[in-house]
């Protein structure tokens, strides 16, 4: 922009100059001054504008062109969507079945307790049945057991676990506990509740 404007400036004082050449020349007179500044203009119309016009851009030109950028055209891609992770169908297993307690000889089967914790008369006696039916050492007479107890429950002492769980499942009970502070150490205790269906 600014070498056009120079290069029109330049072409400006040489017309002015060159008119000023012409236009003297020869003429002394105070007359012919009126007539010359007049015929200037004739003689020599085409010479200024075409050549002011041909240099000048012209504004429309200027802004029809896009701006020159070193930046790439951004372009928008879709947004990227993460697939949910697939899932497996697989076919519901089958929930384990509890394991077989290993069967301990009779010879080394300890002693038992059965209580009875329900309302139902007799019920200690009939599971001491059942324990003795199924090998195991009854000791004492079935008795009721005074206090709360949350479901049946064979009872042992350290070191009678495997004779605890094999004795809940001879006799149908569905849970074994570490013997609490009141009961016996040499033996098993089972106390039976209202859940016990026999």
């Amino acid at each position: 922009m600014l070498s056009s404007l120079v290069a029109v400036a330049a072409v400006v004082a040489i017309v002015a100059g060159l008119l000023v050449l012409f236009g003297t020349r020869g003429n002394d007179s105070k007359a012919d001054e009126k007539p010359a500044a007049a015929s200037t203009p004739e003689k020599k119309p085409t010479t200024g504008p075409s050549t002011v016009g041909a240099s000048i851009p012209r504004p429309s030109e200027k802004t029809t062109q896009p701006p020159a950028t070193t930046e790439p055209p951004k372009t928008t891609e879709p947004p990227t969507t993460t697939a949910p992770p697939e899932t497996t169908t697989t076919q519901p297993t089958q929930p384990p079945r509890p394991t077989q307690p290993v069967t301990i000889p009779a010879e080394e089967r300890p002693a038992i307790e059965v209580y009875n914790n329900t309302p139902r008369k007799g019920l200690a006696d009939s599971v001491a049945n059942r324990a003795r039916a199924a090998g195991w050492t009854v000791s004492g007479s079935p008795d009721n057991w005074h206090g709360k107890v949350a479901e049946s429950t064979v009872y042992y002492p350290p070191g009678m676990l495997a004779a605890a769980n094999q004795l809940a499942h001879d006799l149908g009970i569905g849970r074994s506990k570490g013997a609490l502070d009141n009961m016996k150490k040499d033996r098993l205790t089972v106390i039976l509740t209202s859940d016990y269906v026999g």
